[in-house]
């Protein structure tokens, strides 16, 4: 699985099948429930505002981090969440930008979409959209947007560039980024053979460097590392198994209990969570 069309259809399945898993409130591939929200709370919301949000888009936030958190989003701005999966940020978003504002998710998979929508209502707010693209080619017009929020979700891209350079086109000039995503380093060979991995944001993961460089080259400037967590071998086996419950395990191949802890071996210390801002020129 090595072309692009094929990745992100192989991805969009996993995160539908890990929707329709956690209906219930139980993952299929592990045993009993798993708590709703773990995964928000491990990637930085505070449970307060978690309280606040209708329980469906936290308990299908697959994030890494939290993007709105010091993103300065000011009211009545337009706003842009790549990727919005259930919709948790969009609404803290929405929350934040008031009923002047406009906040504008994009996601490629129907199921998200779906939540989203119906969480927005759930919420009573007026002042979201959610519309189905790949991030890729956003269908949002060029220069419009003042702020790109996305958590967890360019590592996933098969065609990182071409993000990056539509995070440029989209922003007005003096617009501004605040994205969560996973970085790593030294990946060994035999952990990229691991297709399920993928979905769990592991093997499309670039090094910090070469994220940020991506970013630099397709025209951004003031382009920082704000918040880092690297996460240990307790950290990356809880993140996988809400990651690969909610998604890896949801394909046709997954993951056993002995290959993730291999995994955790390998790779503990050499994963991170990262929120990198910066902006386009004026």
């Amino acid at each position: 699985m090595n072309r692009p069309k094929d990745i992100r259809k192989s991805v969009s399945k996993s995160y539908a099948l890990a929707v329709e898993k956690s209906a219930g409130g139980t993952r299929a591939c592990c045993p009993g429930p798993t708590p709703q929200g773990v995964l928000a709370v491990l990637a930085g919301y505070g449970r307060e505002e978690l309280a606040a949000l209708p329980a469906d888009a936290v308990a299908n936030s697959f994030g890494c981090g939290n993007p709105v958190a010091l993103a300065e989003i000011r009211e009545g701005e337009t706003v842009l969440d790549l990727g919005s999966g259930a919709g948790i940020d969009l609404l803290l978003a929405a929350k934040i930008a008031g009923p002047a504002g406009r906040v504008i998710g994009v996601d490629m998979t129907p199921a998200m979409i779906d939540r989203a929508k119906a969480n927005a209502e759930a919420a009573g707010l007026a002042n979201v959209e959610v519309r189905e693209g790949i991030i890729e080619d956003v269908p949002v017009e060029g220069g419009s947007v003042d702020l790109v929020i996305s958590n967890c979700v360019i590592n996933l891209s098969p065609e990182k560039r071409k993000v990056f350079a539509e995070l440029h086109r989209i922003l007005r000039p003096g617009g501004r980024f605040s994205i969560s995503d996973i970085v790593a380093k030294r990946i060994p060979a035999w952990v990229k053979e691991l297709s399920p991995l993928y979905s769990s944001c592991i093997t499309g993961a670039v090094s910090e460097g070469r994220y940020l460089a991506g970013l630099r080259k397709a025209g951004f400037v003031g382009v920082a590392v704000r918040d880092r967590l690297i996460y240990d071998a307790a950290q990356l086996l809880a993140l996988l198994d809400s990651e690969t419950a909610g998604s890896c395990c949801c394909g046709s191949e997954t993951l056993s209990r002995t290959q993730a802890a291999r995994v955790v071996a390998a790779l503990g210390g050499k994963v991170a969570s990262v929120r990198i801002v910066g902006r386009k020129r004026r």
